[in-house]
């Protein structure tokens, strides 16, 4: 049976990619060795890594724009110390819409003041904070732009003339944006790129060097931009799947291919949601991310039934976060629309049963 699956993370890769990557493994372009084995300083793997560097900046339309990519390890846990590492001075602005982005100010305090310029706690996080403003002495303004345990994408980022950083792990070459307008953007590859180990991050450069504190090498940006993201051994197979994601991603039309398909399995599964009495939505609707869908019964008395009904289907990963509970269905770009009107089809069986 075919399994469809809604994982959160690490979750569902394109089909092509797990090909040619278990290939690899085997014999890496013919060469009688493991993608596993060979030297990161090798000219093979290097021609990778620069090849997934230049992807990334293609994809986001940040090319020739003074911006670097990096493929960085510690995922975005990592990015949370590091960005404040690097850019917090004095005070910086957060926005608070959940796990991540707590876990983001935690970090930023050790460094100096932070300011948290709008919270949705108060909700549970069921929705994003509007109508706030930067403060004038940030030293740069950090959201997350959508968060998985709860459902929700930021629609439109705030205009600042200070620098914006963007944690992007769950929905980075979803969407069209004006990558442009954001000086630092970091993922965890284990959404939308590649399997869990290694995180990309695309930095502007002008931003850097402006902190008054020395900087361990490996929390720097700077030296891993000298060095090409190869100060260290880099994470080899985790950089090559997310290449051949990043190739996948441009073959199927880039960024703006995805957006379409994903707004179509979001339309298709909200609109279940809103019909179906026997399911209620956790988000605010204007605030629904189309990559974590999160709803509830409104009767717990079904929940065996439909999680009997979605098993027997071949679905996996419908379970909510602890902190949400109920269910969440993340449609990642290499998720088909099938997947989702079989989930769909699910929802719909158990209202004719009940």
């Amino acid at each position: 049976m075919k399994k469809h699956n809604f994982s959160a993370g690490p979750c569902i890769l394109p089909q092509e990619v797990f090909q040619e990557a278990s290939q690899a493994i085997l014999d890496f372009n013919d060469s009688g060795l493991s993608i596993l084995e060979i030297s990161h300083r090798s000219p093979a793997f290097v021609s990778v890594m620069e090849e997934a560097r230049s992807l990334a900046l293609e994809l986001l339309g940040l090319k020739n724009k003074d911006y670097k990519a990096l493929f960085l390890q510690g995922g975005a846990s990592t990015q949370f110390l590091m960005a404040a590492y690097n850019l917090l001075e004095k005070k910086a602005a957060y926005l608070n819409t959940g796990t991540w982005s707590t876990k983001a100010i935690k970090e930023a305090k050790l460094f100096g003041e932070v300011v948290e310029v709008a919270s949705s706690k108060d909700k549970n996080f069921n929705y994003i904070p509007k109508f706030f403003s930067v403060p004038d002495d940030a030293d740069y303004f950090h959201c997350t732009s959508n968060n998985t345990i709860f459902g929700t994408q930021i629609k439109e980022f705030p205009s600042t003339s200070k620098p914006l950083v963007c944690d992007m792990s769950s929905d980075i070459f979803s969407r069209e944006l004006d990558f442009s307008k954001f000086d630092l953007i970091y993922a965890g590859a284990q959404k939308n790129m590649g399997p869990a180990g290694t995180t990309l991050v695309v930095v502007k450069e002008d931003i850097l060097g402006k902190v008054s504190r020395e900087i361990p090498s490996m929390m720097n940006y700077s030296t891993h931009i000298g060095k090409d993201s190869m100060f260290n051994t880099p994470a080899v197979y985790a950089v090559y799947v997310s290449m051949l994601t990043l190739r996948w991603i441009k073959a199927k039309g880039g960024i703006k291919a995805m957006e379409d398909l994903n707004n179509k399995k979001a339309e298709l599964i909200y609109a279940e949601i809103d019909r179906n009495p026997l399911f209620r939505g956790f988000a605010a609707k204007e605030d629904r991310s189309p990559m974590n869908a999160t709803f509830n019964l409104t009767d717990e008395s079904h929940k065996e039934t439909f999680d009997k009904l979605w098993k027997d289907a071949g679905v996996n990963g419908l379970n909510g976060h602890r902190s949400v509970g109920g269910y969440r269905a993340s449609m990642y770009n290499a998720l088909s629309l099938e997947s989702v009107q079989v989930v769909v089809d699910c929802m719909q069986e158990l209202e004719r049963k009940i």
